[in-house]
């Protein structure tokens, strides 16, 4: 019997499936010996990306400046930088959290894909812990950091290295084993 092109365009779907079938498998016992993480995005180990700058929220008390790049990797200090919104229950819960570290560590909020009136309203309503606060109107910001969802924190060393990127909500495990043991150098 010979090949024809019949035959080929035949096995093409056969084919495709085949290889579809072998790349989840590879996934999914990747997963299992914890090789690959279907979360991880954009991982801690680089630097602080090119983002468009952004803008302060109005009417807020304290927190006047925006973020930019160049604000982020020029600090001589650690800045915790995290990713909420108004619309965000985890936030709420956190809130108190970063308000706790406030007075040993810099932080600085982004306002994810939220109104302004709504995002001052928020941080006016359950505290203010930031020194900077911008907005992230569109999400465009939230991309270049490989953001998936609010809320997100990540710890920026001096010099703009990131070293860590937490996608959840803190917690006091989470700060006493993976946030506190990174910064001891600088507190």
């Amino acid at each position: 019997m010979t090949l024809t092109r019949r035959h080929i365009l035949a096995a093409l779907p056969l084919t495709g499936a085949a290889a579809l079938g072998l790349g989840f498998q590879h996934i999914l016992s990747s997963m299992r010996t914890g090789q690959f993480d279907p979360r991880a995005i954009r991982t801690s180990g680089g630097t602080v990306p090119q983002f468009p700058p952004l803008s302060p929220l109005p009417g807020l008390q304290g927190a006047i400046e925006g973020i930019e790049c160049t604000s982020l990797t020029q600090q001589n200090k650690p800045i915790l930088l995290n990713f909420w919104a108004s619309w965000c229950i985890p936030c709420v819960t956190e809130l108190p959290l970063l308000s706790a570290l406030a007075p040993s560590l810099t932080l600085w909020g982004i306002a994810y894909k939220d109104r302004p009136e709504r995002a001052s309203a928020f941080l006016a309503r359950n505290g203010q812990p930031f020194e900077r606060v911008g907005q992230d109107k569109d999400g465009s910001a939230a991309i270049e950091w490989g953001i998936t969802g609010v809320p997100e924190s990540i710890l920026i060393l001096p010099g703009g290295h990131v070293v860590w990127h937490h996608r959840a909500a803190l917690t006091h495990e989470v700060i006493t084993h993976d946030l506190l043991p990174l910064l001891r150098p600088f507190l």
